[in-house]
């Protein structure tokens, strides 16, 4: 991975006629995690969604991110076809990585087990992935972005109603993954989450302080 900063640069973000992000300047650098935080309705997901390019600004600028080096975990994730195992969901964090008609390479089913690992859940990996707790089901979920070992990790309140050991597991694990290089960027309002951070911004009404 070539280390790379992200850039927001005067990015407003419209929906209608309302400005849910108002010119928001910021630098995400990699080697570090940084936690968007803010209350409700702040503008968190849609930074994180125009970071990620799934929402675009009206103004402004997003540099330093493409499509494939990008991975965007949302708060909720549709997954498709019949339910799927929390092996099979992480496993979708390859997909990127390996042509649809293909198999997971055994390199990719390390990085799947790896992840397993990471967040506890081994034990797990055979559960449908719709019959595990908030806890349980947020560690698989951030399993699922760490699996595609992108350059940036964006990842949409992963502490958000878990039990402090989950909050411990996923905290580590963002850590872990900074670590090895990636721009990593969560949004959180937790106290726990705020004090693991190397960085912290807060959005008020659209706007970054």
């Amino acid at each position: 991975m070539s280390p790379r900063s992200v850039q927001l640069r005067s990015v407003t973000v419209r929906r209608g006629e309302r400005a849910v992000l108002h010119r928001a300047d910021a630098v995400f650098e990699p080697g570090a995690v940084t936690v968007v935080a803010g209350a409700n309705g702040s503008g968190k997901s849609t930074l994180l969604e125009t970071v990620a390019g799934v929402s675009r600004a009206a103004e402004g600028t997003v540099s330093g991110v493409s499509p494939r080096s990008v991975a965007h975990v949302a708060q909720s994730v549709s997954t498709p076809g019949p339910p799927l195992t929390v092996r099979a969901a992480v496993a979708m964090g390859r997909w990127a990585s390996v042509p649809w008609w293909r198999p997971l390479r055994p390199r990719d089913r390390a990085v799947v087990d790896e992840q397993l690992a990471r967040l506890d859940l081994v034990g797990l990996a055979d559960r449908p992935l719709d019959t595990l707790s908030g806890g349980q089901r947020q560690r698989a979920l951030v399993a699922m972005g760490l699996a595609q070992q992108a350059a940036v990790l964006l990842v949409d309140e992963p502490t958000a109603g878990v039990d402090a050991r989950s909050l411990r597991l996923v905290l580590d694990a963002l850590a872990a993954e900074a670590g090895r290089g990636a721009v990593v960027v969560h949004a959180a309002h937790d106290p726990e989450a705020l004090a693991a951070a190397d960085r912290v911004l807060t959005l008020e009404r659209g706007t970054l302080t």
